[in-house]
């Protein structure tokens, strides 16, 4: 019998039956070790020594190989053609080895592009041996990050509170949304005027021709830049005569575009379907690995994580027999078409993405397919089949016009294209975003009538309309991605998680799939670029991603690049012990003035306090990250949050001024709605004694009214007495949320609205669920979905499948999974991250449940629970 050892499940389902009984085929569900996120996980002074660990899970996957290879002959592994599935080959191997599992076994490598039996017994009958430099490559990747991660996100945390992490890809995409949003603040806008004729041919038809040239000068888009002349001009062709000049048919050829790589699918899938890259990636990933087609399972696309553009010579035969049958002999062009990829340090080891069987057309598919996997697929077979299809032939009209009027003359130009032959449009046709090249060029696309050269025409109407210049836009996910290609910053397989880093941080927000940066994210970029600025730069960045790719070629020796990497980022971060937090600010206020200090309605300068009129406006540190803070503290307590826009937080954010919302009908005190260093709240009374609700979230300081004020304060309100104990049931927010509370035990309620409308028998019923499953331990603890082994202060980090969807769990702290994370795919160091966020934000202390895991066990649930009933009642 011979092992075959693969990273998904489903994988090693489809490859068994491929192989048949001799063989079996195990999953390592992904990497089988990693390194712990804790100092001294690589060791620089050791000659970068690297410390590994298994998790729980893993150890139960190795066990299960190393069981299986006892009656075995040989071991093959058949981990993903990449790099990343190299090294997981690389550590199953490495740990097997000191198991002594292996023995005289013989060990291979093979890899295959596509899960199709012709690929998987092609693979098998070509094995090698372990890929060392790409390996090395893998090795000197993780450990950069490593270092770069676990060496500056402290520095961070210290200087910049509220500041998530820092990462050697991360901040520099980071960087490119940052900038983008500099160059939109510093925009001016300026007014420019389009003229242009109606007119008709001698036949009646109907044409529109832009102005070129006016008594001899030239026009460009900004040579008329106000309504006076806009209006001379206009008057001059009101009354001229217009004449063909010339008209000038060209003929052109359109190519198509190479099949897709992993970023230009991304970008295609977000113009076209609307899919982020991480929802691109997963429905790839989904249609590699196999679908079932009439009860057998084909992998439909070749590997998903590739910067190549080539496809298999017999790939190409398949595409141009199956253009033959669909589209006709004439749609087949005479030599194959072979592509290269303009990419900068683009590796092109593996094919472009491509169908792994031209036949299976989207439709003749689609009944086996979800409506993503269909419009995925289908986006890849149209891409992949125009690029073998014939150009498309278009013929060009250039039509040239002399205006003339007393004396006077004006050039105008009309532009139209028709296509003779669509060719590889029939197909597949591009989609214009961000200034991305499409199939269309404006103008040039609309067809013109018959116009002779030297026909008078006959003016119908005459434009001048004004415009005005627009800021560059912000990314798409689309853009941001194909920026990172051109600058040679990330990889295929690091675009998606690199994307969905920034969101999770919370250092980018995506409205109508545009990215815009939070203040946080613009914070953490001007301390960098401030005081890491070598880190962040493009140039530098891209330079270390090509000794990267020279490791994995063999021609650098990776410990090299990690030496002089490490002794001038040591020393830098040496550098910043001493850097005062006044340092830091005063260098931030400069960087980011147009966000800290904008500009004001009534013209009066942005940094002085409007609330006393004397003290500096200033950006101040607290626990939870940075605000704007008055000069004048404590006299005067002037706060704003830093926002991106002002103008949401309403003018009590702006003025600091209290808005008088009514008195409480049973205390007379006043309520009034404020805005603070935390956010707007509502307040009954004055003084330290008032009463403070904070809003939830969702909620809009312009929605805020006296009877919404009055149900905020008037939390936590009681339910009813429960009908078995008769103690009390009450409602309120705490800092997980809305919630139910009775005897000691809470329970989640999904809104807001929730906690002001539950009823007696739908609270009973949510604390009865919340019962039965348990307090969080024992039998009610829901079951881990993966251990990612223990926490640096002790105790158990796994991720958990809960009534409100996956998390990480740690001692008493959950942080819930973000939306677009497989939960089977989250790293210790994305799990450390989060634990350190959900516990600076719920004020626990990260050490508590290794510390007082003995003592918690014996309190008893309600003292258990009491800091949230606390936090409760101050809300």
């Amino acid at each position: 019998m011979i092992v075959v050892v693969v990273e998904s499940p489903a994988k090693a389902k489809t490859i068994n039956k491929y192989l048949g009984s001799g063989y079996k085929v195990l999953a390592s569900f992904g990497h089988v070790r990693d390194l712990p996120a804790k100092d001294g996980s690589v060791l620089p002074d050791e000659d970068f020594e690297m410390k590994w660990e298994v998790d729980t899970t893993s150890n139960k996957r190795l066990k299960d190989i190393s069981e299986a290879l006892k009656g075995a002959d040989s071991l093959i592994l058949a981990t993903d053609p990449d790099r990343e599935g190299e090294a997981i080959s690389w550590h199953v191997l490495e740990v097997l080895t000191k198991k002594k599992a292996l023995k005289d076994k013989t060990v291979s490598r093979v890899v295959f592009n596509a899960i199709t039996k012709k690929s998987v017994l092609e693979a098998m009958a070509n094995p090698r041996e372990i890929d060392t430099p790409l390996v090395d490559a893998y090795l000197a990747r993780r450990a950069l990050d490593y270092l770069v991660g676990f060496n500056l996100s402290p520095v961070l945390w210290r200087k910049l509170p509220g500041a998530r992490s820092a990462g050697r890809v991360q901040s520099v995409a980071l960087r490119l949304v940052c900038d983008r949003e500099g160059e939109i603040e510093r925009f001016k806008s300026e007014e420019y005027w389009q003229i242009s004729a109606e007119l008709k041919t001698p036949r009646g038809e109907g044409f529109t021709a832009r102005l070129t040239t006016h008594d001899g000068e030239k026009m460009s888009k900004m040579s008329v830049t106000g309504s006076e002349r806009a209006g001379q001009i206009k008057e001059m062709l009101e009354s001229a005569s217009f004449v063909a000049d010339s008209v000038e048919a060209k003929p052109t050829r359109r190519n198509p575009s190479p099949p897709f790589t992993t970023s230009t699918l991304q970008q295609a899938a977000s113009s076209k379907l609307g899919f982020n890259a991480s929802r691109t990636m997963q429905v790839a990933q989904k249609l590699y690995e196999g679908i079932d087609i009439g009860g057998e399972t084909v992998g439909l696309i070749t590997y998903m994580r590739t910067d190549g553009v080539q496809m298999a010579p017999e790939a190409i035969d398949e595409a141009r027999a199956a253009i033959s049958v669909r589209f006709g002999e004439r749609y087949v062009p005479d030599k194959a078409r072979i592509y290269s990829t303009k990419a900068k340090n683009a590796q092109e080891a593996h094919e472009a993405v491509r169908p792994t069987g031209f036949e299976r057309a989207p439709d003749d598919i689609k009944k086996y397919l979800d409506a993503d996997q269909f419009r995925l697929y289908d986006l890849i077979w149209k891409r992949a089949t125009a690029s073998q299809m014939a150009s498309a032939e278009i013929e060009r009209t250039t039509v040239e016009i002399t205006a003339s009027s007393a004396g006077k003359s004006a050039g105008l130009r009309a532009t139209g294209s028709v296509i003779r032959f669509d060719g590889f449009i029939a197909a597949y046709t591009d989609v214009k975003e961000d200034g991305e090249q499409s199939d269309g060029d404006g103008d040039d696309d609309a067809r013109l009538p018959e116009i002779n050269a030297q026909e008078a025409l006959a003016k119908d109407k005459i434009n001048a309309t004004q415009h005005f210049t627009e800021p560059p836009p912000r990314y798409s996910e689309a853009s941001l991605i194909r920026k990172m290609e051109e600058l040679g910053i990330g990889r295929p397989s690091t675009y998606a998680s690199t994307l969905a880093t920034l969101r999770d941080r919370e250092y980018v927000t995506i409205d109508k799939r545009r990215l815009t940066p939070e203040p946080k994210g613009r914070l953490v970029i001007a301390f960098l670029e401030n005081f890491f600025e070598r880190y962040v730069e493009f140039g530098f960045t891209a330079e270390l991603e090509e000794k990267l790719d020279r490791i994995s070629a063999g021609e650098l020796a990776w410990k090299d690049v990690l030496r002089e990497f490490w002794t001038q980022f040591h020393a830098h971060i040496d550098d910043t012990k001493e850097l005062r937090v006044t340092q830091v600010l005063d260098a931030l206020n400069e960087a980011l003035a147009p966000l800290v200090f904008p500009e004001r309605e009534d013209g009066a300068n942005p940094r002085i306090c409007p609330t006393c009129g004397t003290g500096n406006l200033s950006l101040k540190l607290g626990k939870y990250g940075a605000f704007v803070g008055c000069s004048n503290y404590p006299d005067c307590s002037f706060t704003r949050q830093l926002s991106a826009d002002q103008d949401a937080q309403g003018d009590a954010a702006l003025s600091n001024e209290p808005r008088d919302l009514g008195k409480d009908p049973q205390t007379d005190e006043p309520i009034t709605l404020r805005t603070g260093r935390f956010g707007p709240y509502v307040q009954r009374g004055d003084g330290k004694e008032a009463k403070r609700a904070s809003l939830p979230k969702g909620w809009e300081v312009a929605s805020i009214d006296y009877e919404k004020a009055l149900s905020l304060l008037a939390l936590p309100r009681d339910v009813g007495a429960h009908p078995e104990t008769g103690k009390m049931i009450t409602a309120g927010i705490g800092r997980y949320g809305p919630f139910v509370l009775h005897d000691g035990t809470y329970a989640n309620l999904e809104s807001v609205e929730d906690v002001f409308t539950i009823g007696l028998n739908h609270a009973v019923t949510v604390i009865a669920e919340k019962q039965a499953k348990g307090p969080g331990r024992g039998r009610g603890t829901p079951a881990a979905l993966k251990a990612l082994g223990d926490h640096p202060d002790g105790g158990p980090i796994t991720v958990r499948d809960g009534k409100y969807g996956p998390y990480v769990n740690w001692g008493k702290i959950n942080a819930t999974l973000p939306k677009d994370k497989v939960p089977a795919e989250v790293t210790v160091e994305e799990a450390l991250e989060m634990i350190a966020a959900k516990a600076a934000t719920s004020g626990k202390k990260t050490k508590a449940p290794a510390k007082k895991a003995s003592k918690a066990k014996a309190k008893p649930k309600a003292a258990a629970k009491k800091p949230a009933a606390a936090k409760a009642k101050k809300d």
